[in-house]
């Protein structure tokens, strides 16, 4: 699979936007509650102050780290879709209006961030570094944006255990596209997401291209038997 075309991605997600919260719910079979929860956990250990949700979609990362955060703590929840931000901004509308008043959305491309240098003490990144056309520069636009001893926090997937690997890429290659098409009447959106699953990088070699973008003490901690990975960075 070449790089993802942004107006290609861009385009797709807008299509699938007031579908994608049920569809990620059906086609992870819950599991996506579970992840979100391992990310947040992991970024209220390191106490921010002002986190930065790149690719923050329909804004549920930005939702549950305003939750789980003191109220002190600012997130921003920042995509180029679009269609997508007008979804978390309904969803916070819907909450009422004193719920979440601590996040705020706003566009901007995660391959040239609107944000000055070493503004933020976190970044999350949620099933979104996959979607980029230059994972490399991506990284560098967060590193860039994050203050020194500032943290990464990517959930992304990733490559299953073997033993767990041709019934995973049996549901991906046939399941998924049939089950996400049936929900937001988009199925080449979910063709997509099993062509970008099965060319990205496992935990080791991502874990490698997070410390090339210069940062350090690079982990990774597999989740749902290898097939989801959260990676934890420091710059």
């Amino acid at each position: 699979m070449t790089n993802p075309d942004p107006v290609t991605v861009n385009s797709m997600f807008g299509r699938i936007a007031a579908r994608y919260d049920l569809a990620n719910r059906l086609l992870s079979v819950g599991q996506d509650v579970g992840w979100r929860r391992r990310l947040v956990a992991a970024v209220r250990r390191s106490r921010p102050s002002r986190v930065l949700d790149l690719a923050t979609g329909s804004g549920d990362v930005a939702f549950a780290l305003s939750r789980a955060l003191p109220a002190p703590a600012e997130i921003v929840g920042m995509d180029f879709c679009l269609p997508m931000l007008a979804e978390a901004e309904r969803k916070r509308a819907a909450a009422g209006d004193r719920a979440f008043c601590n996040v705020r959305f706003t566009p901007g491309d995660g391959l040239a961030l609107p944000l000055p240098d070493a503004s933020f003490d976190a970044v999350t990144i949620s099933f979104g570094l996959r979607n980029m056309a230059d994972r490399s520069r991506a990284l560098a636009e967060i590193h860039r944006v994050l203050r020194p001893q500032g943290r990464l926090f990517v959930l992304e997937f990733s490559q299953p255990w073997p033993w767990l690997r041709p019934a995973y890429y049996f549901y991906l290659r046939r399941i998924l596209p049939a089950v996400g098409g049936w929900v937001t009447k988009e199925k080449g959106a979910y063709q997509y997401l099993d062509d970008s699953i099965r060319a990205f990088p496992g935990r080791s070699a991502l874990a490698a291209e997070i410390s090339a973008a210069g940062f350090a003490a690079v982990t990774a901690t597999p989740l749902s038997a290898g097939s989801v990975a959260l990676h934890e960075a420091i710059r």
